[in-house]
């Protein structure tokens, strides 16, 4: 019997001008649940296409439970009892979620759907991981993490006994975080051996025992968790010590760029007043539910304002709409890049360039050469990693994406940027990268705002932090006077308020 379930040597596998692994490893012990990290563009969702077959690899070997194994398809994968829960959810969001666990392998009775014993073992399915929601709910009726549910749920339905998860905590709360990680410490102790694919090292040190390393399409090494330390794993990740994480530059603060008073949106938020001032990094922050994406919408024109006031440098402006925002100078990088930062199928180029399009024509022609040559300047200045302007923004990883947005912004001639979560997603070296990036632009006299739910980044850059809850300002605090604690209290004024019968809104 071997000592591993899953065993990968000397995987290569290359794309045109891009070789995507060059001779990695990987060792999967029965009942695991084995951590991999490296940046964005580090080879790990080749790597899960190749153990998924997807993808063939040009060299190197399989061995599943000792034995070589050749995968060429995504169904001898799944035959073998592999499966994968990407990211982004794969679902169909206006079919059941019967439908979508047994999508492909549909119970059948004399040729017919058997609906009554689809469902019966969909509810079994469910209950095992204790699913507040039923066989026949349509899936788009779900949020995120009742979706990973199910795509865990049609795992199981195929006797998947290697679970791949990339990057499942994503886009959840702590509490749906917490949830995920008993699901997957009961699969494990249920038999299932878990690759947990994370840049977030609470995930790692929460379940994983071994981790892996991937950087720039190359094997690092494989460490016990309870061996390495921070400092170590990301020296590991990015190939050098990132001693300051958070490049706050020192800037001599401007004049007023923005202001908002008494801004209120129905059903959302309420009077909410703060100001930016050039070269000034504001930090918004709160839990769950403050409401600080909405206030961003509103001050860009997405949401409209029931009442209050939008000032730029001083003169009171109507912002109906994204067109009257970016025309003051304001824009707005959202937290979900690719549904709304991106056009995913277009290249890295024509993203950039697209806000001020404009500029590039004449006589209803675009400049291409002027507009390449633009693009491939803004791409340059935030270290976008491709091989031209012309590939498509959906080739890149999480990190590039949202080098890319950013880039959008330097293209447009902008005042005022609200970046909303901006390094959501993204692994510690681009991190690293977009904080430097911010710091920069502040040099230049842009005015930010950075909406986090990350306190380490509050703390780390801002110059200024403006606290909601419940769709209200509960406090603001100067750079020295930031502290976690005082950050976390603020948070929850609110909250406590409504417990004791206050206000607040939903």
């Amino acid at each position: 019997m071997s000592e591993y379930v899953l065993e990968l040597k000397g995987i290569t596998k290359i794309f045109p001008g891009v070789r995507a692994l060059d001779k990695v490893q990987f060792q999967l012990k029965p009942g695991e649940i084995h951590a991999l990290m490296g940046e964005n563009g580090a080879g790990k969702s080749t790597f899960i296409k190749v153990i998924t077959g997807v993808h063939q690899a040009e060299e190197g070997e399989i061995f599943l439970d000792g034995r070589k194994v050749t995968f060429r398809s995504p169904l001898d994968a799944q035959k073998a009892g592999i499966a994968a829960i990407y990211q982004h959810a794969t679902a169909y969001p206006h079919l059941t979620v019967a439908e979508n666990i047994f999508m492909g392998h549909e119970k059948m009775r004399r040729g017919m759907i058997d609906w009554k014993a689809m469902n019966r073992a969909s509810r079994e399915l469910l209950d095992t991981l204790s699913a507040e929601f039923g066989p026949e709910d349509l899936m788009g009726s779900l949020s995120v993490a009742q979706q990973q549910m199910v795509e865990i749920a049609h795992a199981l339905s195929v006797n998947a006994r290697i679970l791949i998860m990339d990057e499942p905590t994503a886009a959840l709360t702590k509490a749906e975080s917490e949830k995920l990680y008993e699901i997957t410490e009961r699969l494990r102790d249920n038999g299932v051996s878990v690759i947990f694919i994370s840049h977030r090292f609470e995930d790692m040190y929460r379940l994983a025992t071994r981790v892996t390393v991937f950087r720039d399409a190359h094997y690092i090494g494989t460490y016990d968790v309870d061996g390495i330390s921070n400092g170590d794993l990301i020296k590991a990740m990015v190939g050098r010590d990132i001693q300051m994480l958070f490049p706050k530059p020192e800037v001599e603060l401007g004049e007023e760029v923005l202001r908002v008073e008494k801004l209120s949106r129905t059903g959302y938020f309420e009077n909410v007043s703060f100001s930016v001032r050039r070269g000034e990094i504001l930090g918004l922050t709160g839990l769950v539910g403050a409401r600080r994406t909405e206030v961003a919408e509103t001050i860009f024109g997405i949401g409209k304002a029931s009442h209050g006031a939008i000032y730029v440098e001083g003169k009171k402006v109507q912002i109906r709409n994204p067109a009257d925002a970016m025309r003051e100078g304001i824009g707005l990088l959202t937290e979900d890049r690719q549904k709304y930062g991106l056009i995913l199928d277009w290249g890295i180029g024509r993203n950039i360039t697209l806000p001020e399009i404009r500029k590039f024509t004449r006589n209803g022609l675009i400049r291409e050469k002027e507009e390449n040559r633009t693009a491939a300047q803004c791409a340059e200045d935030v270290d976008v990693k491709a091989v031209t302007v012309f590939d498509q923004a959906g080739s890149l990883s999480g990190g590039n994406q949202q080098k890319v947005v950013v880039a959008k912004a330097l293209g447009s001639e902008m005042k005022v940027l609200i970046l909303d979560e901006p390094t959501k997603g993204v692994d510690v070296g681009s991190k690293a990268a977009i904080y430097e990036i911010m710091g920069e632009l502040a040099k230049k006299g842009y005015a930010i705002i950075m909406i986090s739910s990350e306190m380490p980044e509050i703390l780390g850059m801002c110059d200024r932090v403006a606290v909601m809850c419940d769709g209200r300002v509960t406090g603001e605090l100067n750079r020295e006077e930031l502290d976690q604690e005082q950050i976390l209290v603020l948070a929850m004024t609110r909250m406590k308020n409504a417990e004791k019968g206050g206000g607040g809104l939903a």
